[in-house]
Order: structure tokens, then sequence, then C-alpha cells
């Protein structure tokens, strides 16, 4: 009697002698690339460094595409938009010690998104290893420590055999759910030397599937079949698991309103009747949410920004459905069932009753007349203008990515992405600079549309060296810079709470002729003419830079009071 577990899979003739024969000339880095492309990737991201010279030799003998960066922060960032837009693991090359550590900042982000992105950092010689003080060149005396309490899961090579099973190993762990960053350690000498172990010809991997148990799936149906006023969140898990259409089959089929969160914009149609969009820091919005006596989180850890900066106190009965057990539970008591996003929905299309309320678009209708009404009274015209224009000269198949701006976190509630992972932002970790640098990732990973990316001068001037990237590679990236001269969401946090800003005013160059300089076109525009001018850069090929010198001001906050 045979077994599943007892077949093996056979050489090949061809792959007997390809082992039997290995090309001379390969050593540790051949090991780690050919993996990678075995294991499926085509692009790889990073910054060469001494110790990892290694690998970097053998790309040239590899048929994977190399997009460098100019900072390792940024090459993480572009690493982590690639992941978000494919869905597969981003490798990013990095070197020891210091370039390991300029990109924590870009895998805490990639962690909070749940994007994965697979590091594959040198190390020192392997006789460094251990913790002892040998003085070598970037020694830590545990650089993996520096990443443990960051990615998902950390993997320390020694030897060449290891390379390609620790590779396989934290690519499944990238894109298991959640989805996330993971980090590899290889010590240069193990990189450099020669390596008689045969090409890597293979490397399948399966990240197991979360389903939901099937007892919780049922209290659930019952919940919202017998709800008199349910209500969703949509977070970003939804985004994630491509199951958009799954929610809007379900919100439809019983009549509940949805409300996205700013990590899961696009989950749900903008203008659909039971859309709430995404007016999440809005009293009114809030209030209609608490008032739900069946409420439905899907994708979402209820954080910080997804409840209204923790004011959230739901009065019913909360049903989350989340992938990342830590986040089960975490901020408010629930059914909760550990699964994806798209699972857990498909299992409750098969589960739930009938229901009907006629009357839910207009409650909908009604809370955000009232957020309209709140916004009207402040006298923003200059600040939804612009937005407007930005989503006027965008095309809706487009996607953008938005820095820690006031820009942005006016897009968080009141842009409409047109479609599910089009709209990206740094705010799972809230670190500048992300915008631009994640935009290359993205136009690298589909040039077929051209991509938007939206700073202030702020964040702008972490990545500005990233110009000589896009012109390097021809990137389609349009860069958006609301130049107001200085941190202007600190600025108005600090003059709300201490009566006048500090540290936030900034001297900054001449974007336009900075732009220029580095052979990538820019323009002035003005609030007038901003929705032509980004729409002609959006429409030209390559690299270009939109400035906009504009002060804008922030929607009064409603968590305060």
């Amino acid at each position: 009697m045979t077994h599943d577990h007892d077949l093996v899979l056979r050489p090949t003739a061809a792959q007997t002698e390809a082992a039997l024969n290995p090309p001379p000339g390969r050593n540790g880095g051949d090991l780690v690339v050919e993996t990678l492309a075995g294991l499926g990737a085509t692009t790889v991201f990073g910054l060469p460094g001494q110790h990892a010279l290694g690998m970097f030799d053998a790309l040239r003998r590899s048929d994977l595409r190399y997009i460098g960066l100019r900072v390792e922060n940024n090459a993480g960032f572009a690493a982590d938009a690639y992941g978000r837009i494919t869905g597969e693991a981003a490798p990013l090359l990095l070197s020891t010690g210091p370039g390991a550590l300029t990109s924590l900042a870009a895998l805490q982000e990639a962690r909070a998104a749940s994007a994965p992105v697979l590091a594959v950092s040198s190390q020192v010689p392997t006789a460094g290893l251990g913790g002892g003080r040998h003085g070598y060149l970037h020694e830590l005396p545990d650089q993996a420590a520096s990443f443990r309490g960051v990615v998902k899961s950390v993997h320390t090579v020694r030897t060449q055999s290891q390379i390609p099973s620790a590779i396989a190993e934290a690519w499944t762990s990238a894109l298991t759910v959640p989805h996330g960053p993971v980090w590899v350690e290889i010590p240069q000498d193990v990189l450099l030397a020669e390596t008689p172990i045969p090409v890597v010809t293979g490397g399948d991997t399966f990240p197991e599937e979360l389903p939901p148990r099937p007892e919780l799936t049922a209290v659930a149906a019952d919940l919202l079949t017998r709800a008199q006023r349910p209500a969703i969140i949509a977070g970003g898990g939804v985004v994630r698991a491509d199951a958009s259409k799954k929610l809007r089959q379900l919100a439809e089929r019983l009549q509940i309103p949805v409300v996205t969160t700013f990590g899961g914009k696009g989950a749900f149609p903008w203008t659909h009747p039971l859309s709430l969009q995404s007016w999440l820091e809005d009293r009114h919005t809030t209030d209609f949410l608490e008032d739900a006596d069946v409420l439905l989180v899907v994708g979402s850890g209820l954080g910080e920004l997804s409840s209204n900066y923790h004011t959230f106190t739901p009065r019913g009965r909360v049903i989350q459905i989340e992938a990342d057990l830590g986040k089960l539970e975490s901020n408010h008591p629930a059914l909760g069932i550990h699964a994806d996003a798209r699972l857990a929905l498909q299992a409750l299309l098969e589960t739930v009753g009938e229901r009907t309320d006629p009357a839910a678009p207009e409650r909908v209708r009604a809370v955000l007349d009232k957020v309209r009404e709140r916004i009207a009274s402040q006298e923003l015209t200059l600040e939804q203008d612009v937005l407007a224009a930005v989503r006027g000269a965008l095309p809706p198949g487009a996607p953008s990515f938005w820095d820690m701006t006031i820009l942005a976190y006016w897009a968080w509630s009141a842009f409409d992405a047109k479609a599910p992972n089009t709209m990206h932002s740094a705010q799972g970790a809230g670190g500048l600079g992300y915008g631009f640098p994640a935009a290359l990732g993205a136009a690298a990973a589909d040039p077929t549309h051209p991509v938007l990316a939206v700073s202030g001068d702020g964040g702008a001037l972490y990545s500005i060296a990233e110009l000589a990237t896009a012109r390097q590679y021809d990137l389609n990236v349009t860069w958006l810079i609301v130049d107001d001269g200085g941190y202007g969401i600190l600025r108005e946090y600090m003059t709300d709470a201490f009566g006048e800003p500090t540290a936030t005013e900034l001297t900054r160059p001449d974007y336009v002729a900075l732009a220029e300089s580095f052979g990538v076109p820019g323009v002035r525009t003005s609030p007038q003419t901003l929705e032509a001018d980004l729409a002609k850069a959006l429409a030209a090929p390559g690299p270009s830079v939109v400035v906009l010198p504009a002060v804008l001001r922030m929607f009064a906050p409603t968590h305060l009071g």
C-alpha cells in the first residue's frame, strides 16, 4: 500500500545531469539568487555593501531584475509596495550592520500593514557569530535581535547547505496569513565561498490557508441574520485577502451598511447606497457604529485610527474576523474568528439567511449628510478642492502612495480609492518618507499604470535621493509634493497644544530645480491648475515631479470631547 507521503518526485535526466555537473564559479550568493528565482521571484530590491557582495555578484549570473535604491529604508518601502501590489514576497537584499539597521522603519511598516517582504542580509564572517567582540566591520553582538521584534520570523544561516531551505522557510512565513516581512541573514564567508552544491532548480512552497472554525461562523451568521441594526467595519485584511466582492455580496444580501478603515480603502464601493465611506475620524460615524446591535469587523484590529482614537465603545455584539491572532479581541470583547477574510466571508455567505432592511440606505445618507455639514462649517474649501483635483487627475485604476502629510490624512477619510488595492499609505507604522519610494516599487511591479506619490515637503526630504532611482530605471511615477515650509501636521498639533510650534519649520530646496537636476521634469502648480498639471504629468511616461506650494489645514477632530 502506497501513501501520499511516500511519493517522491524523481529528478529528470536533465536535472540529474545539471546536479552532477554544476557550472563553475558559483558561490553562496548564487544559492541565494537561484533559490529566490526557484520560488518565483522576478524582481529584487536592495543596496550593496561589503559583506553582501557575494549576493550582488551572483545577480549578474541570474535572470532576476534588480532595482537599486539609494537608502536601505527606501529600498524596504519599495519592496513593501511591490509585495502589496503583487501579493508576492518581495526580496530585499541588504548588507550587515548599518545597512541592515537602516531598513528597520520600513520593515516595521511592512509588519503593521501585512506586506510580504523577504529581507536577505549578510552577516559578519561565521567566526564572528555568537556575541563575541571580534571587531569585524559592521559587527553587532546579535544582529538578529534587532529584527526579532519587528519581523514575523528570523532565520540565521551558518552553512551553504542551509541557504535554500532557510530562504524557502522564510518565503513561506512571509506569505502565510497574515502576510509580513521576514529576515534571513547569511555570513559573508558563506556568501563568498565557492560552492559544490548543485544549482537550485525548484523551491515550491505552499503557505497554509487559514479557514474559519465552522461553529463560530454558524453563530456569526445567526447573529447577522437576526440583527436589527447591523453594521460592518471592513479593514485592510479584506483588501489583502482579495475579498472585496464577497464583502459586497454579504452586505447586499443582508442590507448592512459598511465603513472601510484607512487601511481598507477600496474594499467597498465608495458611492454604494450602503457605503458609509471612510469617515472613521468623525463622531457621527462613531455614534452610528456604537448603536449597531451586531457589528461585524473584518480584517481590522480596531486600533487607534480605526476606533476614532479609542473613543469608540460598541454597545452591541461584536464579531471580529482577523488573520492576525494578536489582534483578535485585543481592543474589544468579541466573537473572535481567527481566519483569512476571504474564507470567513465565503463561509458566512454559505450560512446566513435572508434579511431585508429598506431603511438602511436612508440611515447611511443621514450619517454622510451630517459629516458633510460638519466639514462644511469649517471653511475647508481649499483642502477639498485640492483632494478633488488629485482624484480627477488620477486614472481610476492607477495606484497611489501617500506619505504622512495633511493631504494624506484628508485622503484617509475623504478620498474615493475607486478600487481595492489601489490606495496605500504608511498609516500602519506612521513613519515619514514612505510615499515616493513605495510608488517606485509599485511602478516596478506593474508598469501598465502610472503611479502617484503624495508627500509633504518634510517627508519628501526623506527620500529625495530616490529621484536618481526613478530616473535610472525610468519608473513611471509622478510625485506630488505639497510644500508648506515645514512639518505641517506637527505645526498644527503643537499650535493647538502649546499655542505655538517648535522645530516644525524647514528650509527647503527649490523642488522643481532639484528634480530637473536629476533629469526629472518638474512643474510648479497652484490649486487652480493642479488637476490639469497633475493629469499631464501622469500621462507622460517616466518620472515627474509636481510641486504645490500650499498650507493645508486639517478638519477638526471629534475624539477630544
